[in-house]
């Protein structure tokens, strides 16, 4: 059995349909261990002498019919180690649940509300905990950036007692795995890292560049300004004549330099740019 000492967060977007887990740990790879999601159902966190059927079988529970709840007391009643067990569960009604073991190692425990659980164990105190939901809470956007910012806090709020290892962030929601085949929307992890949550964070920006659509108000008009500018970064990275215009024959070789730079599910027809695929040709101008 496996022993990390952790802390965790599981979330429900509703409107945006996205679940999620986000943890950190003084333990190898504990994205390998911890987070649970099924789009539609669930997301757990199971951790602290980790017994990781928890998972899959929390997951059959809430497709069940069973609440979070009523999925915990099932999952510890018949687990000879249960007083070892920690566990955070919330559903996709929003529904939520969190269990500490007697003998979960100080200082451990959790808390829960509509649409979150959050827990830890072998932590420096119970502001751990609360200052992760505090974050969560206070922090818009994407569920993603919002499990992120609660880590963060926690974190600042002294974290795991023995330091800093491994974190990870998963999401699930319909159709949000690449193409559109699986649910897996955002799944990344930081497996050795002195500073993990950084990571983490520089990962997930990177991960939002390559996989999230622009929301409304990260997209632009090409017009003439924008136009200008784009034509005159592509002809800085050597993809076009210095002085050309925006023309059609710059927009084919700007989708083709977004293609090649795997932007291409933020290609767009109608005429406009989101700001990050700007942001990103500025930078590749710069190197």
């Amino acid at each position: 059995m496996l022993k990390p000492a952790t802390f965790s967060i599981v979330a429900l977007d509703p409107k945006a349909k996205e679940l999620g887990v986000a943890v950190q740990s003084k333990f190898l790879s504990v994205g390998s261990v911890v987070p649970w999601v099924q789009a539609g159902i669930g997301a757990i966190a199971t951790q602290s002498w980790a017994n990781t059927s928890y998972g899959p079988r929390g997951l059959e529970l809430l497709h069940g019919g069973a609440t979070p709840q009523e999925a915990i007391n099932a999952l510890v009643a018949d687990d000879e180690h249960a007083q070892e067990r920690q566990i955070g569960i919330v559903d996709a009604h929003g529904r939520s649940a969190t269990y500490t073991g007697a003998n979960c190692k100080e200082w451990a425990g959790g808390t829960h509300g509509i649409n979150y659980a959050a827990q830890g164990n072998i932590l420096a105190g119970a502001a751990v905990v609360e200052s992760m939901v505090d974050a969560f809470e206070a922090t818009k956007g994407h569920l993603a950036d919002r499990l992120l910012a609660g880590l963060r806090a926690a974190q600042a709020a002294g974290g795991d007692r023995r330091g800093q290892q491994s974190a990870a962030i998963y999401v699930a929601k319909p159709g949000g795995g690449y193409g559109g085949f699986n649910d897996r929307y955002v799944d990344i992890r930081v497996d050795d890292h002195p500073r993990p949550i950084e990571e983490l964070a520089r990962i997930l920006e990177s991960h939002k560049l390559y996989f999230f659509k622009p929301l409304p108000h990260e997209v632009v008009p090409i017009d003439d300004r924008v136009g200008t500018e784009i034509a005159a970064l592509l002809a800085q990275a050597g993809e076009l004549p210095r002085g050309s215009a925006f023309d059609s024959h710059a927009r084919e070789v700007f989708v083709a330099f977004m293609h090649r730079e795997n932007l291409e599910d933020r290609v767009r027809d109608d005429g406009s740019v989101d700001v990050q695929t700007l942001e990103y040709l500025r930078a590749f101008r710069a190197r």
